[in-house]
């Protein structure tokens, strides 16, 4: 269910900010976004896995408390970041 390494990495380089960046919140935010569509997917299969809807809460509630996070402290960053990714449609 969770996403592999290999595209984990790929979505670190593509957001990172600078070399070796993997805790910026961009590159936070869009892996959890990876792991939250996977784990949608998984839903739309397995309704009834409680355990799995309950992790996927978790990870839309720290999800979205990052993006406010960046919301308040710089907002630019925050509106580039919800373009690339197609949140907030």
């Amino acid at each position: 269910m969770a996403i592999s390494a290999e595209r984990k990495n790929e979505i670190i380089k593509e957001f990172a900010r600078h070399e070796g960046d993997t805790g910026s919140v961009e590159v936070q935010v869009a892996v959890l976004t990876a792991d939250i569509n996977e784990l949608n997917a998984h839903m739309a299969e397995h309704k009834h896995d409680y355990h799995s809807q309950r992790g996927l809460m978790k990870k839309i509630g720290h999800r979205r408390n990052l993006l406010r996070y960046l919301r308040e402290n710089d907002v630019q960053r925050y509106r580039e970041l919800i373009q690339k990714l197609g949140l907030r449609r």
